[in-house]
């Protein structure tokens, strides 16, 4: 009979396992499991269908809106974030975990993955030039030829990466170095390639001069050699975000969507003529910041306005190239920043801002069609006149519902659980 067995009571098999074996292999069976779930793609697998989960905040998020989000194309979990401290941040794991991945002074403007390219991604600042990686953001360097500019948006082509600075247009072919092409005099705030093949064709919108009135957008048939200004009839001063799509089944002309201070705008034609989607009851008359296609589908696309402080923002998707647009229903209604993954059904990383906090916070949304659902919007008591519930009403299952944690808790729970009935039945067997 085993030493810790009695004749006229049950074998104490627990507490032998536990001096056995010790706490130590129990700490680290947990920890490999804790390690496994945060470092794969389980939370993206796991994501609630349709519903708006919250993620990790940044490390040192100062108080200021987060104007800059992207997601590798080539892996949905790679997400990179710049803040207005200058810092860059990536996480492997769908922002679970935030790691400081470049540190800097100027703050994050833009962050661009190129989809030809693997891997190469770029982010532009508020002074001082751009910077690139080419392994998905993970290390970085600086570009040359950028040297103290605002540098706002990128544009990539097959074998051209254009870029929108406060003093016009800059072209590169690998994303390191950099010259000017043209618009030396003009704020290039927006910027797109309609043709991504030889001859490159490029257009660029910027603000409206007062002497001369209408919404300036300039157009290159030669890959940003020269230029050519448009003045299509839009609403607003600044163009504010340019985004092309695929090409459609039929024809060979990519659709150009257009977001101003004061709506929304889609072409058919290049930029020529634009055709209102907001005003008139489509979508609020308000400023457009965000504009992402699904895919490769020339007729399903994303837009995103932060409100302009008005608290008119959102963030909608069209399954039919802006005819109908459906609400997500953000968990706040100013959306700062999108980025939206290489997927059939995406994963969208959004980042919105509070005003009257100052408080910026990042969200996950697993966009599968369906209506969305996700934590409740809690009134302000400024605005409300009501007082908010103490933390403490809620009950942690409600807590863990609405954070949308409880399915990845549970899974670990029961994988914990079947290896220790293993260990146990083990055990068993031996004391026999």
């Amino acid at each position: 009979m085993p030493r810790n067995c009695r004749s006229t009571g049950p074998c104490v098999i627990i507490p032998a396992f536990v001096s056995l074996l010790g706490q130590r292999l129990l700490a680290t069976i947990v920890a490999l499991w804790v390690v496994a779930i945060a470092g794969s793609s389980v939370f993206a697998a796991l994501l609630p269908n349709s519903t708006w989960v919250p993620l990790t905040a940044l490390p040192n998020q100062p108080r200021s809106a987060l104007f800059a989000l992207a997601v590798d194309p080539a892996n949905n979990q790679v997400v990179l974030a710049g803040d207005a401290q200058g810092s860059l941040l990536r996480s492997i794991n769908g922002g679970i975990a935030w790691s400081v991945v470049r540190s800097g002074k100027s703050a994050i403007a833009t962050i661009g993955f190129n989809p030809f390219t693997k891997g190469l991604v770029l982010a532009g600042t508020r002074g001082a030039g751009a910077v690139i990686s080419r392994d998905a953001g993970a290390t970085w360097s600086a570009a040359r030829g950028l040297d103290g500019r605002v540098v706002r948006v990128f544009a990539f082509a097959l074998s051209l990466i254009a870029a929108g600075t406060d003093r016009g247009v800059y072209l590169s072919s690998d994303g390191s170095t950099w010259t000017q092409s043209g618009l030396t005099n003009r704020n290039i705030n927006a910027l797109a390639a309609e043709a991504v093949h030889e001859p490159v064709r490029l257009v660029a919108g910027s603000d409206a001069l007062a002497s001369a009135g209408g919404l300036p957008l300039y157009q290159s048939l030669d890959a940003g050699v020269t230029w050519k200004q448009l003045t299509p009839a839009v609403s607003g001063s600044i163009a504010v975000k340019l985004a092309t799509g695929p090409l459609p089944p039929k024809g060979n002309i990519r659709p150009l969507v257009m977001g101003t201070n004061t709506g929304l705008f889609a072409s058919k034609d290049n930029g020529s003529t634009f055709a209102p989607l907001s005003g008139g009851g489509l979508l609020p008359t308000t400023d457009y910041t965000q504009v992402s296609f699904i895919t490769n589908h020339f007729d399903r696309y994303y837009v995103a306005s932060d409100g302009g402080g008005s608290g008119a923002g959102g963030l909608w998707r069209t399954n039919n190239a802006g005819q109908l647009f459906a609400s997500l229903r953000p968990p706040e209604a100013s959306v700062t920043a999108l980025a939206v993954s290489n997927d059939e059904k995406p994963v969208l990383y959004v980042a919105t801002f509070q005003p009257s906090t100052h408080v910026a916070k990042l969200w996950a949304y697993h966009d599968t069609g369906g209506t969305p659902h996700g934590p409740p919007i809690t009134p302000s008591p400024v605005v409300s006149g009501v007082r908010t519930p103490a933390a403490l009403a809620q009950t942690l299952l409600d807590e863990l519902i609405q954070s949308g944690r409880l399915p990845y808790i549970a899974l670990g729970l029961g994988a914990l659980a079947v290896v220790l009935t293993a260990i146990a039945a083990h055990l068993r067997g031996r004391y026999r």
